[in-house]
């Protein structure tokens, strides 16, 4: 085996990744000191010439102490591959010695930010189902090293990793540019818009925050007041805004969909799915099967004109981290064919067709409109106390129809179906999402019951696997305790294990 492929010494990374780890270290510090370089720039006329000089000094001391402590974590992070295990020492003054059965190994991702495309190099991140991020990044191998990597933990033997490369000539699904233009058009652009709106505000506080260190704050504050007047007073204006905001969610959608979804290519190997995809950081992810703990397939009016579908796969998350978005994977554009042929590699000879779905009890949609009415109040208080005009309470013409349909395509949507090892959940209002869920993924069922829900007879069955929780609400009791006890059967009898 060539050396540059050879895991079983202690090697280090591509010497490139000084570059990597001292550029990130760099990004780390302006970020956290970006408000004393706002001051400099602000106070840079008034500094005297010696001061300055201290400055300067003090700045490129600092860029030194980086590049030095750059090159020990460089030298001092090495790794090789040893008994079916990754061991890693790393560390400067407090040394740390890591070892991860392949057993334990979730996901091996790729990864490119610019400066990585620009040097040619990858950064491998190596995760398992107990760390809420990567517990192992490697900042900088070549790409035939971090293939060769992957293939080592991945692949055990030639006769895989022949058909590996033959089967990368035929991915599952690719995806181009016209394609993610049609998918943008279909993702939900109010989200996307809260994204962008929400940066604009950050924007605007740190603008605010120059101009009051400038001292001109009221100069601001009684522009964005006498401008404020004019565009309430203007109809047009109103108008040209609205549909201003309409715009910028359809772009702000497709400039998210582009920077995440960029060249989306999917092979399906073996029992392994790798994802590639991303323009400014492209990623490579290889998902096993058995490291999935369920799958949602949705869809939207939209996607269901155009024939297509999103599918987002639940891995372990890590207890001490709620909100590990890396564990939850999401591919875009597919076609019936590919969804079929992703169920085929996780649930094979699973044909749900045959089972029934059942529906929710009443008692749900009454609840929804419970809930329905009291937000319909909080807003028309709100509105009101905003506006003072006794008028605002004709949008009520308008909320309260948007309002029972919501309510009455959240209540049809709710339905749910067993079969012998896997059961189906399915929701949503605009958009329809389907999870399914093996039965040997389940840690733990329960049965919850309010007394609301006890003088109606039904109750709530929640599943809980190592992605989370799921939930089938207001279930008739006598059938909730059959579906209780079934799944409990199935959990207590299953050999398989569910990592």
């Amino acid at each position: 085996m060539d050396n540059a492929t050879n895991f079983s010494d202690f090697r280090t990374q591509s010497k490139k990744g000084i570059l990597v780890i001292y550029s990130n270290q760099i990004y780390s510090f302006i970020r956290a000191f970006s408000i004393l370089l706002f001051v400099f720039i602000q106070k840079f006329s008034k500094f005297s010439s010696i001061s300055l000089s201290y400055i300067y000094f003090g700045f490129a001391a600092v860029l030194l102490f980086f590049l030095v402590r750059a090159f020990l974590i460089f030298k001092n992070f090495q790794f090789k591959v040893e008994n079916n295990h990754f061991i890693l020492k790393k560390g400067i003054l407090k040394k740390t010695n890591v070892e991860i059965s392949f057993d334990r190994i979730q996901n091996i991702n790729f990864k490119q930010n610019i400066i990585q495309q620009i040097i040619n190099v990858y950064e491998v991140n190596i995760e398992t189902a107990g760390s809420s991020k990567a517990e192992i990044s490697i900042k900088a191998m070549t790409f035939e090293q971090a293939t060769a990597l992957k293939n080592s933990i991945t692949i055990f033997d030639k006769k895989n990793i022949e058909s590996d490369f033959e089967i990368k000539e035929k991915p599952l699904l690719k995806i181009g540019f016209l394609e993610l233009l049609k998918v943008s058009l279909t993702e939900n652009h109010l989200q996307s818009l809260s994204l962008l709106l929400a940066i604009g505000i950050g924007f605007y506080q740190q603008v605010q925050q120059i101009f009051e260190s400038f001292g001109n704050n009221e100069l601001m504050e009684n522009y964005i007041e006498k401008n404020s007047v004019a565009f309430q007073n203007s109809v047009i204006i109103i108008l040209i805004f609205s549909f201003l905001l309409i715009f910028l969610g359809l772009i702000s959608s497709f400039v998210r969909v582009i920077l995440v979804h960029f060249n989306l290519i999917v092979f399906i190997k073996n029992d392994t799915l790798e994802i590639n995809q991303g323009f400014t950081t492209k990623k490579s992810v290889v998902l096993k099967k058995n490291k999935v703990q369920y799958i949602t397939i949705s869809t939207n009016p939209l996607k269901k004109i155009l024939g297509i579908s999103f599918i987002t796969f639940n891995q372990a998350e890590s207890g001490i981290s709620k909100e590990n978005t890396q564990k939850i994977i999401k591919i875009v554009g597919c076609k019936i064919t590919q969804i079929l042929a992703i169920k085929n590699l996780l649930f094979p000879r699973e044909n749900l067709s045959d089972f029934q779905k059942n529906q929710v009890d009443s008692y749900f949609k009454k609840r929804l409109y419970i809930r329905g009415f009291l937000l319909l109040i909080l807003l028309n208080v709100g509105f009101y106390l905003v506006s003072k005009n006794p008028t605002i309470f004709w949008l009520n013409t308008i909320l309260v129809p948007i309002f029972v349909f919501l309510i009455h395509l959240k209540y049809q949507k709710r339905t749910f179906l067993f079969s012998d090892e896997i059961f189906e959940v399915n929701f949503g209002s605009i958009e329809t999402h389907q999870s399914m869920i093996p039965f040997y993924k389940i840690q733990h069922v329960s049965l919850h019951q309010t007394i609301f829900q006890a003088r109606k007879n039904v109750a709530d069955l929640v599943f809980q696997t190592a992605s989370g929780k799921i939930k089938i609400p207001c279930i008739k009791i006598n059938e909730a305790l059959k579906m209780y006890n079934f799944a409990l059967y199935k959990i207590e009898t299953s050999q398989q294990s569910w990592m």
